[in-house]
């Protein structure tokens, strides 16, 4: 598939880091007022999630290091190793998919890092990271990610009747950010560049209780 023959890219799935899974799951549970499910473990980056559906092809993750797994010979994936072990539970990052993984890389304004095969269960997939592990642009750059097959894997996630309305990206520059997403094919009119004192992402989340968000 190549750029600019279409929509080649969409908001795939936004990150919220803990240093545990029990305080991104009360954390997500506090601002939503609903549990994530469980995920599974990522063997290469000694991490495993939670997972909350947000639609038929998007959802909120909860990533943290496994203290099961072997610490893995890299840095992991969305500065996990940078995060105190009493930290608090943040909206971190975000990651947009696309059909072409290397086509969308290639395009793209910023270097979003290295792709790499990655996988959890039954589940592969191509994913841009940075190689120390940090989230581009001040935090608020996003991972882009090519699955291996469909369905989605939101489509096997429990339907709480949740709906990601916003994405706000905050940032000095937001013009910056605005050319990245351009650049790698992404119209949503939910994701909004704004301009703010410092990066930061703001989910706005519509649940059975009323609009919600989720952020730092």
């Amino acid at each position: 598939m190549q750029l600019g023959t279409g929509p080649v890219t969409r908001i795939d799935h936004i990150t919220v880091t803990a240093p545990t899974l029990e305080a991104g799951a009360a954390f997500v549970y506090g601002a939503l007022g609903v549990a994530p499910q469980t995920g599974g473990e990522h063997p290469r980056m000694g991490t495993h999630n939670l997972l909350l559906r947000l639609g038929d092809d998007l959802f909120l993750e909860v990533i943290a290091a496994n203290p099961d797994a072997p610490t893995p010979d890299r840095p992991r994936w969305f500065a996990l190793d940078r995060m105190a072990p009493d930290g608090p539970a943040k909206l971190s990052t975000w990651v947009i998919s696309t059909a072409d993984i290397h086509a969308a890389a290639a395009a793209s304004t910023e270097d979003l890092g290295r792709i790499e095969p990655m996988s959890r269960g039954t589940r592969n997939w191509l994913i841009t990271i940075p190689a120390d592990g940090s989230v581009g642009i001040d935090g608020v750059a996003p991972a882009l990610i090519e699955w291996d097959a469909n369905p989605h894997p939101a489509t096997g996630m429990t339907d709480h009747g949740l709906s990601l309305t916003r994405l706000e990206i905050l940032h000095p520059t937001p013009s910056r950010i605005a050319a990245l997403l351009a650049s790698i094919g992404l119209k949503d009119e939910r994701i909004e560049c704004r301009l703010g004192d410092q990066a930061q992402l703001v989910a706005h989340i519509q649940t059975p209780q009323g609009l919600r968000k989720i952020s730092l």
